[in-house]
C-alpha cells in the first residue's frame, strides 16, 4: 500500500494570492478530488477530509476562497463572500484556477477529476458544473442551490450529486424546486439526496456548538451523504458490473 504525501502551497488568481493544501497517495490516485470549504475558508476537518480521501486512493486538493485562509470571524466572511459572488464569472474563475492547480500538482496518470463542496463550496461546485467545467462529478453537501446565472440546456457535462436537508432554513423549498426545474431544463445528469428533519452544516461535526440554529451536525445525514458520494466515485471512477453483470 503507497504512503500519504501532504504538501501546501500557494497558488493565484490573477492578483489575488491563495492557499493550497494537498494529501495523495505517493502512487497511482484512482483520480483527483477538489475540495472547497465553507465561507469560513479552509480548516481543519478539510485538511482531515482530504487525507481520508488519499488513503482511499485518491489525490486530494482542498483549494481556498478569498486568500486569508481560515476566518473566525463570520461576518468578515459574509462581507468577502458576498464581494466574490458580485461577478459570476469572475466567481467562477477563482475556481476554474484551483482545478487547474489539481491537475498541475497531482500524480493522476488521467483526466479524472471531481469537486465536492460544503456549504458556500457547494454553491461553488454547482457553478462550476453550470459553467460547463469538464469534470466527472460535482459533490454538493448542504450547499446553496440559487444561481444567476441558470445552465442553459447542454452545458453541463458533470453529474452532479446535491445531499440537502430538508429543513435547511438557507435553502427554502422555492430554492429547491428551481433548481431541480433548472436541472431538468439543462438535461442534467443529478441526482438529489434529501434528508427529512435536517439542517444546515450537518456534516461538520463541530456545528452542534455554535449558536446558529439553523447549522446543526447530523450523524445519520453525515454518514449516508458520505456514502453516497463514495458511491458515485465508484460508479463514475472505475469499471463496475452493471447490476445484470452479477
Amino acid at each position: 500500500m503507497s504512503s500519504i504525501e501532504v504538501q501546501q502551497f500557494t497558488y493565484r488568481h490573477g492578483d489575488v494570492n491563495l492557499s493550497g493544501y494537498m494529501a495523495q497517495p505517493s502512487r497511482y490516485p484512482r483520480a483527483g478530488i477538489l475540495i472547497v470549504p465553507t465561507i469560513a475558508g479552509p480548516n481543519k476537518i478539510m485538511f482531515d477530509r482530504a487525507r481520508w480521501l488519499a488513503s482511499l486512493g485518491y489525490s486530494a486538493m482542498v483549494c481556498d476562497l478569498y486568500g486569508k485562509g481560515f476566518l473566525e470571524d463570520i461576518r468578515e466572511a459574509r462581507v468577502l463572500a458576498n464581494e466574490l459572488r458580485a461577478d459570476a464569472e469572475y466567481y467562477r474563475d477563482r475556481f476554474r484556477c484551483a482545478l487547474e492547480e489539481l491537475r498541475t500538482r497531482s500524480k493522476l496518470a488521467n483526466n479524472r477529476i471531481a469537486a465536492i463542496g460544503y456549504c458556500m463550496g457547494g454553491e461553488v461546485v454547482l457553478e462550476m458544473a453550470r459553467g460547463g467545467e469538464d469534470i466527472a462529478l460535482v459533490v454538493s453537501f448542504h450547499g446553496l442551490l440559487a444561481t444567476p446565472l441558470p445552465a442553459k440546456r447542454g452545458t453541463i457535462k458533470a453529474r452532479i450529486l446535491v445531499c440537502h436537508g430538508r429543513a435547511d432554513p438557507l435553502v427554502p423549498p422555492k430554492q429547491v424546486r428551481e433548481f431541480l426545474e433548472e436541472m431538468d431544463i439543462s438535461g442534467a445528469d443529478c441526482h438529489m439526496h434529501i434528508y427529512s428533519g435536517v439542517v444546515h452544516g450537518f456534516t461538520d461535526i463541530s456545528s452542534s456548538s455554535k449558536s446558529l440554529e439553523a447549522v446543526r451536525y447530523n450523524a445519520s445525514a453525515d454518514r449516508q451523504s458520505k456514502a453516497a458520494m463514495l458511491s458515485m466515485f465508484d460508479e463514475v471512477f472505475e469499471n463496475k458490473k452493471t447490476p445484470d453483470q452479477y
